[in-house]
């Protein structure tokens, strides 16, 4: 239950943190598209732990092994297993967690919900099952750049109270991925990577926000009412862990506007109707309109931090919980690329859902 995500382009992930390994089912991808190891290893690359001296220093290599539904270097239509191997679990670390809820992770809300749970890293409340998402999302973003030329690129738009300055219409890969903080506001990087080796060092966690940009997304994409494109993506975005927030446009920021400066104008350019301003983040009704789908996530700070707290064992009986292992001091800068994989999925499945209603695209 709630292990799969989408209605044509289909992802069920599968593993838990400290088990032997984690990965995911992908259903419903295109015959014949090329597609190899590499493609999907390189977004795996960007998400994996120790990567910098502000991530987690659990040490992964996060080798993908595509395991079937690829022959020849081309998908087959059928469904493709990818898996990844854990290497580094210490489950040693998570041994006086046993009978312990840990503040604000899923501890307790698993034991009310079965009875039982997985107390080594998490289990499957562990980020480290988002490998399947990462995994199904680069073969996501395969279809949607062959198919449409579609661009997907996030970045780390905010930690703790530092914001960035950042164009989405221009920002590109490479300016994001100049720094380890994924932030191409490179002056802002700068003090976000401070702030964040302060908080680690202090046994603190930070939160954030992740934005994204969509370009290149052919208008039409999207169902009225209950599918719309929006409720999709804000369902993808907050079924990330850590995640509690969700924009798309201009969000919240749009209550401080009245509906004349709220409004999108329209005009034709070369007989494409464009709008001059983009407050409605590239959909109105629930369905895409052509411009760029701009959305924003919000994290909070990791759950797990090295200062005693107070909490409860599963009797009931208070202690104090000090926290060990390896966990990152914000989730930001990991998160970026799931971020991005989550709305591949989605907007790979509404183009194909498009293309089976209308024989569009």
């Amino acid at each position: 239950m709630g292990n799969t995500f989408g209605h044509l382009f289909r992802a069920t992930t599968w593993g838990e943190s400290h088990g032997d390994a984690v990965g995911v089912v992908v259903d419903g991808c295109p015959p014949k598209m090329p597609l190899q190891v590499e493609d999907i290893q390189k977004e795996l690359d960007r998400r994996r732990p120790g990567q910098s001296e502000i991530s987690t220093q659990r040490k992964e290599g996060d080798q993908a092994e595509i395991l079937s539904g690829v022959f020849e270097g081309k998908t087959l239509g059928t469904p493709i297993m990818i898996g990844v191997w854990n290497r580094d679990a210490r489950s040693r670390d998570y041994e006086h967690m046993r009978t312990t809820y840990r503040p604000s992770h899923a501890d307790y809300s698993y034991d009310a919900k079965y009875g039982i749970r997985n107390w080594m890293g998490g289990g499957r409340a562990s980020a480290r099952e988002t490998i399947g998402r990462v995994a199904a999302g680069a073969i996501a973003r395969k279809f949607l750049a062959s198919e449409f030329g579609l661009e997907i690129v996030g970045y780390v738009k905010q930690v703790w109270q530092l914001t960035a300055e950042v164009d989405p219409d221009t920002v590109t890969m490479e300016d994001v991925e100049s720094n380890i903080a994924r932030c191409p506001d490179q002056d802002m990087a700068v003090r976000m990577i401070e702030r964040i080796k302060e908080a680690r060092k202090d046994g603190d966690s930070l939160g954030g926000v992740v934005e994204c940009v969509a370009r290149n997304v052919p208008p039409g994409l999207g169902d009225p009412v209950f599918d719309k494109l929006e409720a999709d993506l804000a369902k993808a975005v907050l079924s990330m862990p850590a995640c509690k927030g969700f924009e798309v446009g201009s969000g919240f920021g749009g209550v401080t506007m009245t509906g004349s400066q709220h409004n999108d104008p329209f005009y034709s350019e070369g007989g494409r109707i464009r709008t001059r301003t983009n407050n409605s983040g590239g959909i109105q009704g629930g369905i895409s309109n052509g411009e760029n789908i701009i959305i924003r996530a919000a994290f909070k700070p990791t759950a797990t931090i090295m200062k005693p707290q107070e909490t409860v064992d599963v009797d009931g009986n208070p202690t104090i919980l000090e926290g060990r292992g390896r966990h990152d001091p914000c989730v930001l800068p990991r998160a970026v690329p799931i971020v991005e994989s989550m709305m591949a999925l989605v907007l790979a499945d509404h183009a194909l859902r498009q293309r089976g209603q209308t024989g569009n695209f």
